[in-house]
């Protein structure tokens, strides 16, 4: 067996797994880190175009390109910065930017010299506070004020709220002239990272590589319940589950990706910068707003034809958007649209296979897992699975306090195992923060938090979250059963069922709904269409509700706790006197209700039945 045949088998679809998992992952010889992973990709393939990157969605014909080799020289040159500002092995370099070439060079940089830390520049600034002072990053690294100015303002507050001791601003990908100058700040270093890395040495590590074991990454949850954590990920996790998703033959070293995800995003970082680190595939990236920059949209299918692009990754969203765009190219190229992060309604894959004639490949995965665990194959897509799971990683469902296996097909709280399974959420001691498992993981065993059921052959069925379960007089309802029926519909595009509180019946299901421009149709037209889809009569909402947008994570997941914020508000008011005023908030993920305007001895009553909290102010 050849070194390339032993680190690539071949695995074009489900009946290779066994195959494959006849060797050992241990005798593949993956790469011990990132850093290997480049210097890897330098050494093999200097010459190959690595990443391309182009300024917004007006100009996605003009890109910077850098092949591996200079991939690899800019990474040196960062690398050498970050460490002569204090960053070691343990340290954490906090990334608060939008996507731009400079960012691409610096997340990999920071594994190599020390640890990965990028937030959202969206998250509210008590959380990212947080999280910059629960990771110990002294050094931040931001957009700046040409690139992102919300970006660096926030980072700037950062930066003095946590005493960082550099702050180094990111410049627009192609940006052109001189920079807007940065204001100091006091015991601080400010500067543009290109400035001071200009004259630093391209040809090596400022010191010994990272080991298999180091950490690499800390990435937020997506903060779905509240606070999001620190999910610490070792090189080992990142390298192992980059190789999972590559070891796919579908994809040759000629197959182009595009990326159009933030790198805050687990999915942008292993799906679509380390696993084609591994094949040396080349990447296009999205601007600085991603797949969030609209007029990408009217140009999306040429932009796959002129580069032609063979893979692309991205949330049901872009999907749902991208199925109502006219065919005006050739896209004879894209033959592995990966979907996942969220559930992915039916009305998507269909209104897409219609548009394209491709099949979504759905996969599934979790910021605690790294990135995936199973996945579907173009040519063996199993509708109403997220595929089969990856090579060298357990899935099963469990029932129970003792996590009891269930067998094959039956549903359960679904947990995985493998060389991806995180060491631990962040927690801080006296010695500085360290990742703690928790009761999160059992004996290797990684709880999801999702219920589905696993097949005979390792494909994964999921059917939904065990905290977003509708739980009507002790009957489980599963909300994606509702959200299908009304996704059927022609006239919705998003929709989100969540239980409202009911005195009688714990919770009763009711619905949100967005609805196409233009679209005439009422809450209680699509009312009397649920109760008709919805296959069964106790899942049927008790109401729908038409609202301008559905609340969404900064990576594009339903924010259903505000959604229940404002049910619980809702069941609230209705049940209290008219002259009280309901003000529902969301504490940690827990919704609490403050009543003001009337005494408690009205209140009492009226509320006491509920199982949520509240208070009269």
């Amino acid at each position: 067996m050849t070194e390339a045949s032993l680190l690539w088998p071949s695995c074009d679809g489900p009946d290779d797994l066994v195959a494959v998992e006849r060797i050992p992952l241990a005798a593949r010889g993956l790469p011990a880190s990132t850093y290997a992973a480049l210097a890897r990709a330098a050494s093999l393939w200097p010459d190959r175009p690595a990443v391309s990157v182009f300024p917004d969605a007006a100009r996605w014909r003009e890109t910077s390109t850098r092949t591996f080799a200079e991939l690899a020289a800019d990474v040196h040159r960062v690398a050498h910065v970050l460490a002569g500002l204090g960053v070691g092995r343990r340290d954490a370099v906090a990334l608060i930017s939008v996507n731009c070439e400079q960012l691409l060079t610096t997340l990999l940089a920071a594994e190599a010299v020390g640890v990965a830390a990028p937030l959202s520049p969206a998250l509210a600034p008590e959380h990212a506070s947080h999280l910059v002072a629960l990771s110990g990053a002294r050094v931040l690294v931001a957009a700046g004020p040409e690139l992102d100015p919300t970006s660096w303002q926030v980072a700037r507050q950062l930066a003095e709220q946590t005493g960082a001791t550099a702050l180094l601003a990111l410049r627009p990908t192609l940006a052109t002239g001189p920079p807007p100058p940065l204001t100091p700040l006091e015991d601080a270093t400010v500067a543009y990272l290109e400035d001071l890395a200009a004259d630093a040495p391209a040809d090596g590590l400022p010191g010994p590589p990272p080991a298999a074991s180091d950490v690499a990454s800390y990435l937020h949850t997506g903060g779905t319940t509240g606070t999001p954590k620190l999910a610490a990920r070792t090189h080992a996790n990142e390298i192992s589950n980059a190789w999972m998703v590559a070891s796919s033959s579908m994809l040759d070293q000629e197959s182009v990706l595009f990326a159009g995800l933030p790198l805050f995003h687990t999915n942008a970082l292993v799906v679509t910068l380390l696993a084609p680190l591994l094949r040396g595939q080349q990447v296009v990236w999205a601007g600085p707003l991603g797949y969030r920059d609209v007029p990408l949209y009217g140009s999306f299918w040429r932009l796959v034809e002129h580069y032609r692009i063979a893979a692309m990754s991205g949330v049901p969203t872009v999907y749902a958007v991208l199925a109502q765009v006219p065919l005006d190219a050739d896209i004879s190229s894209l033959r592995y649209p990966i979907v996942g992060a969220a559930p992915l309604p039916a009305a998507v894959v269909a209104a897409f296979r219609e548009r394209t004639g491709l099949e979504l490949c759905e996969g599934y995965g979790l910021t605690e897992g790294t990135c995936a665990s199973s996945r579907n194959f173009p040519s063996a897509v199993r509708p109403g699975s997220v595929g089969q799971r990856l090579p060298y990683q357990q899935v099963r469902a469990v029932r129970g306090d003792a996590w009891e296996p269930l067998p094959p097909g039956e549903v359960g709280a679904i947990v995985i195992k493998g060389p991806n399974v995180f060491p631990g959420y962040l927690v801080p001691t006296p010695n500085g923060p360290v990742p703690d498992r928790g009761d999160k993981v059992r004996d290797g065993w990684l709880d999801t938090g999702d219920l589905g059921a696993v097949g005979a052959d390792g494909y994964l069925r999921l059917v939904g979250r065990a905290k977003d379960l509708i739980i009507r007089g002790g009957h489980n309802i599963d909300p994606a059963t509702i959200e299908d029926a009304l996704l059927a519909h022609p006239a919705v595009t998003a929709a989100a069922a969540v239980g409202r509180p009911d005195v009688h019946a714990g919770e009763i299901p009711i619905a949100y709904v967005t609805l196409a421009a233009g679209s005439a149709v009422t809450g209680e037209e699509l009312h009397a269409w649920a109760a008709e889809h919805v296959p069964e009569r106790a899942a049927a909402p008790k109401h729908v509700d038409v609202i301008d947008a559905i609340p969404l994570t900064p990576i594009g997941k339903p924010y259903k706790p505000e959604l229940r914020r404002r049910a619980t508000e809702a069941a609230a008011r209705d049940a209290l006197p008219s002259g009280a005023r309901v003000t529902a908030v969301l504490d940690d993920g827990v919704v609490r209700v403050v009543v003001t305007g009337v005494p408690e001895v009205e209140v009492h009553p009226a509320l006491a039945p509920f199982t949520f909290a509240w208070e009269v102010a």
